[in-house]
C-alpha cells in the first residue's frame, strides 16, 4: 500500500465536492482526494508531506491524503462502519481532527456527527454504535504520545505483510498490556509481534 507521499503542491481543485491535490513528485503529477482542513492550509508550490491510503475498485484507483497520520488511521476505521465508503469518511474528517471526531463518537455526540455532509442521522447512530467502543486512544489527552507510537507500530506491521485489521489488533494488544509504561517505537514493535506470536501457540 502507498502509505505516504512528500512532494511539491502542482495544482489544486474541487470538481463535484472533491478536493484534490496534484503533488508533484520525480516530474510526475499524482492526484490526491484530501479533506477541506488539508485544501485550505495549502497552496500551489508548498512542499508537502500527506499519509495516504489507496482504496482499489474495478474501475478506478483512488489515493485519499491526510496531513496526520491519526486522520489516516480514523479515515481506515471509518470504512469498516456500516455504509460508510471512502467520500463519506473523508467527509467526515473534513471540518475536524480525528481527536475532535472521536470524541464525539465516543461522547454519543449526534448533533454534531448528524451536521456532517453526507452522514445523517442513520449514519451518526451507525458510527456511534460501530465505533464507540474502538476510539478512546483518539480522544484521551493521556494517550496521545501512544497514540503517535500506535500510528507508527501499525505502519511497521503492515509493512512487514500484516494487514489493517491484524496490526491494529497486535498494536492494541500489545498497548493495552503495557498501558503503565512507557515504552518506545523499537520495544512496541517487539511487543506487537510477540502478541501475534503468543496467539499462534
Amino acid at each position: 500500500m502507498i502509505s505516504s507521499l512528500s512532494g511539491k503542491v502542482a495544482s489544486t481543485s474541487l470538481n463535484n465536492n472533491v478536493n484534490t491535490v496534484v503533488l508533484e513528485i520525480g516530474g510526475i503529477g499524482i492526484s490526491i482526494n484530501v479533506p477541506n482542513r488539508v485544501i485550505e492550509s495549502i497552496k500551489i508550490g508548498d512542499q508537502i508531506q500527506l499519509q495516504t491510503y489507496l482504496v482499489v475498485r474495478e474501475d478506478a484507483l483512488t489515493l485519499y491524503g491526510f496531513t496526520e497520520m491519526a486522520d489516516r488511521s480514523l479515515f481506515e476505521l471509518l470504512l469498516t462502519v456500516t455504509g460508510v465508503g471512502p467520500k463519506v469518511a473523508q467527509s467526515i474528517l473534513g471540518i475536524n481532527p480525528a481527536s475532535v471526531v472521536a470524541t464525539a463518537i465516543k461522547n454519543n455526540d449526534l448533533k454534531v456527527l448528524e451536521a456532517i455532509p453526507g452522514l445523517g442521522k442513520k449514519g451518526a447512530q451507525r458510527l456511534v454504535l460501530e465505533l464507540k467502543d474502538k476510539l478512546a486512544s483518539y480522544s484521551n489527552a493521556p494517550a496521545s504520545a501512544n497514540l503517535s507510537i500506535k500510528d507508527q507500530v501499525e505502519s511497521a506491521l503492515q509493512g512487514l505483510g500484516y494487514t489493517v485489521k491484524e496490526s491494529a489488533l497486535m498494536v492494541d494488544l500489545a498497548l493495552d498490556k503495557n498501558a503503565d509504561k512507557e515504552i518506545d517505537l523499537a520495544q512496541a514493535i517487539k511487543l506487537a509481534l510477540s502478541t501475534k506470536n503468543s496467539g499462534k501457540n
